[in-house]
């Protein structure tokens, strides 16, 4: 008995040492290639985010008879995630101009690796939401006007909400890291973090990705077969041939929009970040690691840029979304004009005077 325990606690040190020395000799030797890849992307990401996603939330707030409309509801959370992951973004990029040093308190740190994740699953979840909203309204439009009112579905977001913010709520516990005598975020300290990821990492791919995503594949391939399925009993047969051909333009460009956001932003995100947290904790070798490392850091700027994405979801698939902006626009235009006239009016008052 006594050897036995000694053969298998020097099989666990030996894990251990292993999987140790990858952390420290090959994981952060590749940090340049990481931070100019995060420095690049958020760059370009935060403008592009922060306006376009606080625009939308203005026209939503400006379509008053559209905000009695569930997917108006679900949208307007949907820019709200987007909009407060894109405020997160200036600290990553103030971090990642000095080369990994964080200079702020721990709160914040641990205020943006959990703002990441919120936004990650709540984004997945509410994309979801949208396509079965979608999928009623096709297939079954009776049903989806009684059951899908706007306080309801505003109820079901709140519990996305409830449910993502208290799954991701580990992440909260972890801040700050001392890394060669500089505070460190955005990096787990020790052995035993890289595995708790590993099993958040499972929990998360089943009830944020997978879940998710083989609901809107059933969504999807229902509403494209009802939407192709020209013999078959129309649910819209009250409606007239050009509602019904506006609802099939704005189903395939829902379907189009989501379905490239997931197999562009989330899929490749999931897929990789689980071989690589595999790759750390198993002890696998160096070349392989690192080359983990570089695609988790790929997918992870795919997986932020759904922030820039989802505007244009808004865009073209609510054509009362397009004709508000068009309106906003074009009030912002003549407030312009007429602010430039009546400055041309007071010069010329003065000039007369």
């Amino acid at each position: 008995m006594n050897e036995r325990q000694l053969t298998t606690r020097s099989i666990n040190s030996n894990n251990t040492s292993v999987t140790m020395e990858v952390l420290s000799k090959c994981f952060h030797d590749d940090d340049e290639f990481k931070y100019r890849a995060y420095t690049i992307t958020y760059l370009l990401l935060f403008p592009v985010a922060f306006l376009c996603n606080i625009g939308a939330l203005v026209v939503f707030f400006l379509q008053r008879n559209r905000r009695s409309s569930a997917s108006c509801v679900v949208m307007m959370n949907l820019a709200i995630s987007d909009g407060s992951f894109s405020l997160t973004l200036p600290l990553r990029l103030a971090y990642y101009f000095r080369g990994g040093v964080w200079d702020f308190p721990d709160w914040l740190c641990r205020i943006c690796v959990y703002g990441f994740y919120v936004n990650l699953y709540t984004s997945i979840l509410f994309l979801t939401l949208l396509s079965v909203l979608r999928w009623l309204a096709v297939a079954k439009p009776l049903r989806h006007r009684t059951l899908t009112t706007p306080t309801r579905t505003l109820f079901v977001c709140l519990g996305i909400w409830v449910f993502v913010g208290a799954s991701s709520a580990p992440f909260l516990s972890h801040g700050i890291t001392n890394r060669g005598g500089q505070p460190r975020c955005f990096e787990p300290s020790n052995v035993s973090s890289w595995e708790r990821v590993l099993i958040l990492n499972y929990v998360a791919l089943l009830l944020g990705f997978l879940l998710p995503f083989l609901t809107i594949i059933i969504c999807y391939s229902r509403l494209i077969r009802r939407l192709l399925d020209a013999s078959g009993p129309r649910s819209s047969s009250n409606l007239s041939s050009e509602a019904r051909s506006r609802n099939r333009r704005r189903s395939v460009h829902l379907v189009s929009m989501v379905t490239a956001t997931f197999l562009l932003c989330f899929l490749p995100y999931h897929v990789i970040r689980s071989l690589h947290l595999h790759a750390v904790c198993g002890g696998w070798g160096c070349d392989v690691t690192v080359a983990l490392q570089r695609a988790v850091v790929v997918t992870l700027c795919l997986a932020a840029s759904n922030s820039v994405v989802n505007p244009l979801l808004y865009y073209y698939s609510t054509r009362t979304f397009r004709n508000n902006l068009r309106d906003a626009h074009s009030s912002l235009l003549s407030s312009r004009r007429g602010s430039y006239r009546s400055g041309l009016a007071m010069m010329n008052r003065r000039n007369t005077t």
